[in-house]
C-alpha cells in the first residue's frame, strides 16, 4: 500500500482510505456486524485512513467506527468526519456554537478527545468565503477539540477559495475518471499549497465498477434509486451526475481501456490515487470483498500516460459538457 501526507495535517496515511457513508445510511442496509467486518478487512489490508460524518447514520457510522477502534487499541488510524448538516445549510447556521455541538458529538462517537480531522460538509459557498467560519474552526483547533480542520465541496469554485485560506489542511472533492474537473486548476493549487485532496465518489456511485448494466436495480433507501434527480441532495453526488443511460455507456467504454491483467475498479482507483496531487481515495464498501478489492488499487503498478491520455479523451467525448460547465 502506497502512503502518502495529508495535505497540511502532517500525518501519514494510505493511498487508499475507506468512505463509511455505506455503513451509516443511503446505501441500503448494512448490519453492525458487517460494518466492523468491513472496517476489520480493510485495516488488514493496509488502510490507515477512514472518512465519516455525523450524519451517516445520524451518527451510526461515527459511533460504529468508534467502537471498533476502542476495541483494537494500538491502531494507526486516521479519522476525519464532517459537520455542518445537522441544520438547514444556511450561512448563518455555520458558527462556533454550533461547530462545539457537533464536534463534541462526533467526540462522544468517535471516543476521543481530540478529533483528527473535522471537514466542512458541502456548505453553502459563501461559507467558504467567511473569515468568521475559518476564525471558528481556527478556535477549535486551539481549543484542542479538533487537530485539523478541511472542507468537503461540491465545486471547484469553493475548492479554490478554501485552499486559499493558510489553516486549510485538507479538501475532499469528487474527482474520478467522469468527473476531471478538478485536474484543471484545484490539484495544481492544492499541491503548490500544501493542501492534502480527499478524492470522494471514485468509483461514481459503482458506474466505474464495471459491473451495472441496464438491468441493475438498487433498493429503495438506497440514493441511487432516490438521487438521480437531486431531489435529495447534489445530484453530482448520485453517479457523479452523469445520467444513468449515459453513464453505462460510459462505464463500458472505460472498461474497455484495462489492462487485461487489472480489474476495472481496481484502475479506476488507482488512476485516481497514482495523482501526484492527490493524498487518498475513500472509496466505500458494503462487504469485506469489497473492501480488500478496494484496498488493491493501493499497490497498482503505474497505469501509465496511454492510459492516461485515452482515459481524458473518453472524458472529452462523452462527458465534459455534462460535467464541465456545472461543477
Amino acid at each position: 500500500m502506497e502512503h502518502h501526507t495529508l495535505g497540511r495535517t502532517g500525518r501519514t496515511v494510505s493511498v487508499i482510505g475507506l468512505g463509511t457513508w455505506q455503513l451509516g445510511a443511503d446505501w441500503g442496509e448494512v448490519s453492525e456486524s458487517d460494518a466492523r467486518d468491513v472496517l476489520a478487512a480493510s485495516v488488514d489490508a493496509g488502510v490507515t485512513f477512514f472518512d465519516t460524518a455525523d450524519v451517516y447514520g445520524d451518527g451510526r457510522s461515527e459511533s460504529v467506527i468508534g467502537a471498533f477502534l476502542a476495541d483494537n487499541p494500538g491502531h494507526d488510524i486516521t479519522v476525519a468526519t464532517k459537520m455542518g448538516r445537522r441544520l438547514e445549510q444556511l450561512p448563518e447556521n455555520y458558527v462556533l456554537a454550533n461547530f462545539r455541538e457537533w464536534t463534541d458529538r462526533s467526540r462522544r462517537n468517535l471516543r476521543v478527545d481530540t478529533l483528527d480531522l473535522v471537514q466542512l460538509h458541502c456548505p453553502p459557498s459563501a461559507v467558504f468565503t467567511s473569515d468568521e467560519v475559518y476564525d471558528a474552526l481556527d478556535t477549535l483547533v486551539s481549543d484542542g477539540v479538533i487537530a485539523n480542520y478541511g472542507v468537503s465541496v461540491e465545486t471547484t469554485a469553493q475548492a479554490l477559495d478554501a485552499i486559499a485560506r493558510p489553516g486549510t489542511a485538507t479538501v475532499q472533492i469528487i474527482l474520478n475518471a467522469f468527473r476531471q474537473k478538478p485536474l484543471d486548476e484545484v490539484l495544481p493549487a492544492a499541491q503548490a499549497a500544501g493542501v492534502g485532496i480527499i478524492a470522494r465518489v471514485p468509483l461514481a456511485s459503482g458506474l466505474l465498477s464495471g459491473k451495472y448494466t441496464r438491468a441493475t436495480t438498487f433498493a429503495a433507501n438506497d440514493h441511487r434509486t432516490y438521487n438521480r434527480d437531486g431531489s435529495a441532495f447534489d445530484v453530482g453526488e448520485t453517479f457523479s451526475g452523469v445520467p444513468w443511460e449515459t453513464g453505462l455507456e460510459a462505464a463500458h467504454e472505460f472498461a474497455d481501456l484495462v489492462p487485461d491483467a487489472v480489474p476495472v475498479a481496481e484502475a479506476a482507483l488507482a488512476w485516481i490515487a497514482q495523482h501526484p496531487a492527490v493524498s487518498a481515495v475513500i472509496p466505500g464498501a458494503r462487504s469485506v470483498k469489497q473492501a480488500v478489492a478496494n484496498a488493491a488499487a493501493g499497490s497498482t503498478p503505474p497505469l501509465g500516460a496511454a492510459f492516461d491520455s485515452a482515459v481524458a479523451d473518453l472524458y472529452d467525448r462523452r462527458l465534459r459538457e455534462l460535467i464541465h460547465p456545472r461543477w
